[in-house]
């Protein structure tokens, strides 16, 4: 079951997950720095952001049965600081 913070991914896929900030950025405000925290089983294989306020992670392995956090900590031109949490549940899909 998915929700709007959890999902599903197999053990053996290798996928792309957004932290979307531009409803919750102010006109003008951009993201400067970020910063991707995996939990251990599981990886962040690479990650980017955008200039409509998306940080974009490419996530990797994790054992089936096993829920993993994935967090992302954002710094913006305003100087303001926040942190988004997804859940990935490890299934054979």
């Amino acid at each position: 079951m998915e929700n709007s913070n959890t999902f599903i991914k197999d053990p053996h896929a290798v996928l792309d997950y957004a932290f979307d900030w531009s409803q919750w950025l102010e006109d003008e405000e951009t993201i400067v720095s970020y910063t991707i925290t995996a939990a251990s089983g599981i990886t962040s294989a690479s990650s980017s952001f955008t200039t409509t306020g998306s940080v974009v992670t490419w996530i990797t392995g994790g054992t089936v049965g096993v829920r993993y956090p994935v967090a992302c900590l954002i710094t913006t031109s305003a100087s303001r600081v926040d942190e988004r949490t997804i859940k990935i549940d490890v299934r054979n899909r």
